[in-house]
């Protein structure tokens, strides 16, 4: 069975930064498209950004565009998301999710546990 984790969640101040880490478990992530997902308290879950296998990335969401980054490493197995200038109504669960696709098509066929973020005011 596929897994992936996250991790990097925390609590950071208003206006700070976090990168949280998807890693796989005893498979390559080289050909598989990987999401980033959110989901606050009382509220539906929102995707955030996707990478493509080749490092193409999308963003789901505006609210986050030119301060959150979508990034991967191959060679360590890892896709990450850096979050910049966050904001307290970021606060949620962050999953990463894995494609079984190279593109950021479709729907995703495995999730994380999620890592909470908490941003204070």
């Amino acid at each position: 069975q596929l897994k992936i984790v996250e991790s990097g969640g925390g609590l950071v101040q208003s206006g700070g930064s976090l990168r949280l880490s998807c890693a796989a478990v005893r498979f390559s992530l080289d050909y598989s498209a990987i999401g980033w997902f959110r989901q606050a308290p009382g509220k539906a879950r929102e995707g955030v950004q996707c990478i493509s296998s080749e490092g193409e990335s999308t963003t789901y969401a505006d609210s986050v565009k030119g301060r959150f980054t979508v990034s991967r490493d191959n060679s360590k197995n890892t896709v990450y998301l850096q979050m910049n200038s966050l904001k307290p109504e970021e606060t949620a669960v962050y999953y990463c999710a894995l494609y079984r696709d190279r593109e950021c098509w479709g729907t995703p066929t495995t999730w994380g546990k999620g890592t909470q973020v908490t941003v204070s005011s």
